[in-house]
This record gives C-alpha cells, structure tokens and sequence, in this order.
C-alpha cells in the first residue's frame, strides 16, 4: 500500500498543470501505483478566500472519498477562518490542513497562526506545511516567495506539542534541529520525502537514524511534479523492507488515524 501526504488538485495561476483533476490524479496515482493521497486545493493558496477553494476541492473529490483525502487551505489572517475551519472539519471531511504563511503573509510566530495551530490540535487534525512549493529558479516574475525557514518550524512544533505536523518539500532537515536526535523537540512531527536525497546525501537514511522509521512519510507534491522520483527514492533507499513499508503508507495511516484495510 502507498499513501501520498502531498498532492493537489486545482490550478496553479503561473503555471500550467497536467493531471490537476480529480480523474487525472487518480490515472496518474493508478499508473504509479498509489492507493490514497493527503490532496488540497492548488488555487486556494492564491484566492483571497481560501475557503472557496477547500469547497471546490470537496466538490471534485466527492465520489473518489475511498482514494483522496482532503486537506484544507486555512489562512488564519482572513476574516473568520475559525467558521472555515470548522465548516472544513465538519462537513467537508478534512483530516488536515495545509498552511502557507510566506504566501498569506503571516509568521509562523503570529497570534493568528498559533490560534490555528491550537484549534487544529483540538480537533485532531494533521497540520501540514510546504517549505517551498515550487522551486524559486522556476517563479513567475511578478512573485517572489522564500522558504519557510527550518527553525521557526522547530519553533512551531515546541510550542504546540499536542499538535501533530507534517512538513513537506523541504531539505537539509538534518542540518537544522528537526532532523536532530540530540535536540529538546517533541516528537510530533514528521517529514516528508519529496526533497529529500536517497543516494548522495542520503538524508533520508540520516533521518530514519536520527528520528526514527516513523517520522519520515512519503510525498511526491503531484500534479506539480511526478510521483515517480519519490518512489524511485524508496526503491533504493538503504533500509529494511519494514522501513520501506513505514515510510509508503504506515506512517501516513497512523498520522491520520486510519486502518491499513
């Protein structure tokens, strides 16, 4: 079984997206081989509303509940995102959300954010954040958006210990105090493969030394990119076929408190 933490439907205002339907993702999951996938709204990260999106999302995944799970887009500095966030959880079925805070111009740090953080950790849900969502050598002009640093997400996961994240398209995790064993962090977080190097840097095999099996996941980032090189990193990865098996879907399924049936 695979489950993907990282996917997308939707479109992408500066870039064309193939695969960006319900029907689209599912053919490109079925050609990899991909059983479910963690999928949130690609556009909601640019409407001033996210929640339109996190809707639109819902509609399009509706009859394909059984494959792809919804996160919802929550940008804690739009007027009442405490009713989206419940309309999300309540109604639409999501298990988790995705934040971007370099886009909806908001720190990690901020009152809103850590409100979010907190009503999410009360309601169970998996928070997820993109590092980066596409490469800057690839941005359109008229934007220029950073990464999301390293250490205010460690910041982030020492204040909402009750909370349970999932960071994703990110690197060199092991150069910073997520990916460190010796660090005072809870455990409640755990990152995605996307990114990350299975051969020369071999970050992925650090953090499985350093963290643990259960707290690397795996992530393709699909329709923006393909989900081939990410299985291609477990394939080789030098680790036990447990581990491979933790990394695919076991630890995914735990995350979002579903059964491996």
């Amino acid at each position: 079984m695979i489950v993907d933490m990282s996917a997308y439907l939707g479109h992408w205002p500066f870039r064309r997206l193939r695969h960006n339907t319900a029907d689209g993702l599912l053919a490109l999951m079925d050609r990899a081989g991909i059983d479910m996938a963690c999928t949130s709204s690609a556009g909601a990260i640019f409407y001033k509303n996210s929640q339109a999106g996190n809707e639109e999302l819902a509609e399009q995944i509706a009859p394909h509940r059984d494959r792809l799970i919804p996160f919802a887009v929550i940008n804690p500095t739009y007027a009442d995102w405490e009713h989206d966030l419940a309309v999300c959880a309540d109604e639409l079925g999501a298990r988790g959300l995705r934040l971007y805070p370099n886009y909806h111009n908001y720190s990690l740090a901020d009152a809103c954010c850590n409100e979010l953080i907190a009503a999410a950790a009360d309601r169970d849900l998996v928070v997820s954040i993109p590092v980066r969502q596409i490469d800057q050598r690839q941005r359109h002009w008229l934007i220029e958006v950073p990464d999301v640093a390293l250490h205010d997400l460690a910041a982030l996961v020492a204040r909402h210990p009750g909370a349970r994240f999932v960071f994703l398209n990110g690197l060199n995790f092991v150069s910073s105090p997520l990916g460190s064993a010796d660090d005072d962090l809870p455990d409640n977080y755990a990152i995605g493969i996307s990114r990350l190097s299975a051969v020369m840097q071999a970050e992925i095999k650090q953090l499985l030394e350093t963290l643990g099996t259960d707290r690397v996941v795996f992530a393709t980032g699909m329709p923006f990119k393909y989900p081939e090189p990410a299985l291609l990193k477990v394939e080789v990865l030098d680790a036990a076929e447990e581990e491979k098996q933790a990394i695919l879907a076991g630890n995914a399924l735990r995350l979002l408190g579903m059964d491996a049936d």
